[in-house]
């Protein structure tokens, strides 16, 4: 019999969010609690300043730009602002998955700037997950890394349809390393109940968010950038980025603030905060993992349309995520990471769906973040030398690896080098802006609503075929 990721369950939504009514929920991810809560923010900024480089956000794009900038040139003036602590945003929640995806996909990048462009976007993002292992290594950052690849599974005929489909695409362009298992194969692998199929790529590695970002902002301050924390940036302007604490002069400014975008003057409509929630299990037993194996610590994926991802933790409990509320009305961003009930519920019953030995293992938390997405879904770095504004980010969701490239070409651009990096064909990429609301929210409600009942539809099991909400979604989402 098929997975049933979005159809009927043993263990129904109603039941399973009773028992999970007291599960620690917030308190911003996991990944901090689990270091001990989140860390004690370093000073403010304590009035004007003049600078080379002013970079607001402290997460991993803001970080990582500051990074390269200073070990290019350390006599460069730079500074990070951020509005709570360095790695509060997805930065510090998302799932752990170093991952070489071309967001938006290769094939945009074909069209616009030709086949090549396309194959060095991709060379470079797999380059980036052997470059981010490698920068933790040199700089004594222990952040759980194991590089296992990407295991991604189809538990229904139609999810198998688009597997296949998706690995003889990708097997048709270069460095993409992909490999097809069938149901024998992928049992061998990682034991899911009702996997069909399965695909693995080896450019991928399991991480703990918060580490990284913790000892990124480490490395940074080594290097001499002081980090300012509890400074909210209210408005970018060319030459200073002006905050509730003082006004920062600099001749460049970068905007490193993904998913809390919409909060910044005159960048409401830029990128949509897309909001995604996660589960953690308490620690499983060795006899669970003898029976499901996933001893490669791969990250785990599926082909449903709300998919799911996960990861087996370094102390061997099962992090499992994936959408609930997909947005909130006029681009509201949370505080704290606090996900709704339900959602707790509907990944808790997923989870059980994929590992029934699992099904007595408490959930031990559960939080969510947000993440920037562009209207045409496709991450880009920008940066216009006449102003010396610059920006990277809109990775929907894979910007563990991106946000390190990211930050690389962002250095090359403010050092005006020409390098294969300032190249690339999403150097200089735009979007439009998203509509006004309502709109905004009617349309991405619908969209994932959509997703919902195709992958209950395509849960029975009696066609291969993709159900034809889906088709509709991918049309009003611009992603067809």
């Amino acid at each position: 019999m098929p997975g049933t990721p979005c159809g009927d369950s043993l263990w129904p939504v109603s039941t399973i969010a009773r028992d999970n009514a007291d599960v620690p929920n917030g308190d911003v991810s996991w990944w901090w609690r689990s270091l001990g809560g989140t860390p004690t923010p370093r000073a403010p900024l304590a009035g004007d300043l003049d600078v080379d480089v002013a970079i607001v956000g402290g997460g991993y794009t803001g970080l990582w730009a500051a990074y390269y900038l200073k070990r290019a040139q350390p006599d460069l003036r730079v500074v990070v602002l951020e509005q709570r602590f360095a790695g509060f945003g997805a930065s510090g929640r998302n799932g752990g998955w170093l991952t070489n995806t071309v967001t938006g996909g290769r094939e945009r990048y074909a069209e616009t700037h030709g086949r090549d462009a396309a194959i060095a976007q991709q060379r470079a993002l797999n380059d980036t997950v052997d470059e981010v292992i490698a920068v933790a290594a040199r700089e004594g950052i222990d952040a759980d890394i194991v590089k296992g690849g990407e295991y991604g599974v189809a538990r229904t005929p139609a999810q198998l349809a688009r597997l296949r489909a998706a690995v003889a695409a990708e097997q048709a362009w270069p460095h993409t390393d992909i490999e097809w298992m069938d149901a024998a194969a992928a049992a061998s692998r990682i034991r899911i109940a009702g996997a069909l199929g399965a695909a693995w790529h080896p450019h991928c590695a399991r991480v703990h968010p918060a580490k990284l970002v913790r000892g990124l902002a480490d490395a940074v301050e080594r290097l001499g950038v002081p980090i300012y924390e509890e400074t909210p940036v209210r408005e970018i302007a060319p030459g200073r980025a002006i905050t509730d604490r003082g006004t920062v002069r600099a001749t460049h400014v970068l905007r490193a603030t993904e998913g809390f975008t919409a909060d910044l003057r005159g960048e409401h409509r830029t990128w949509l905060p897309m909001n995604s929630s996660m589960i953690v299990t308490e620690p499983l037993p060795a006899s669970f993992w003898g029976a499901v194996g996933w001893d490669g610590y791969e990250t785990l994926g599926d082909f449903a349309h709300v998919y799911m991802y996960a990861q087996r933790t370094a102390d061997d409990r099962i992090a499992f995520g994936g959408r609930g509320v997909p947005y909130r009305y006029g681009s509201r961003v949370d505080t704290d990471g606090t996900t709704q009930t339900r959602t707790i519920a509907s990944l808790t019953r997923l989870l059980r769906d994929f590992f029934p030995d699992a099904a007595a293992t408490p959930i031990a938390h559960a939080w969510a973040g947000v993440l920037g997405v562009p209207r045409d879904w496709a991450a880009a770095v920008m940066h216009d030398r006449a102003t010396g504004l610059g920006w990277a980010g809109g990775y929907v969701g894979t910007g563990v690896t991106a946000t390190n490239l990211a930050g690389r070409t962002l250095a090359d651009l403010v050092l005006e080098r020409d390098t294969e990096l300032t190249r690339l064909p999403w150097v200089g990429h735009r979007a439009r802006r998203w509509e006004v609301e309502p709109l905004r929210w009617t349309a991405v409600n619908a969209i994932y609503a959509a997703y919902r009942m195709a992958d209950r539809v395509e849960a029975s099991g009696s066609s291969d075929r993709t159900a034809w909400p889906a088709h509709v979604a991918d049309v009003v989402a611009g992603r067809h």
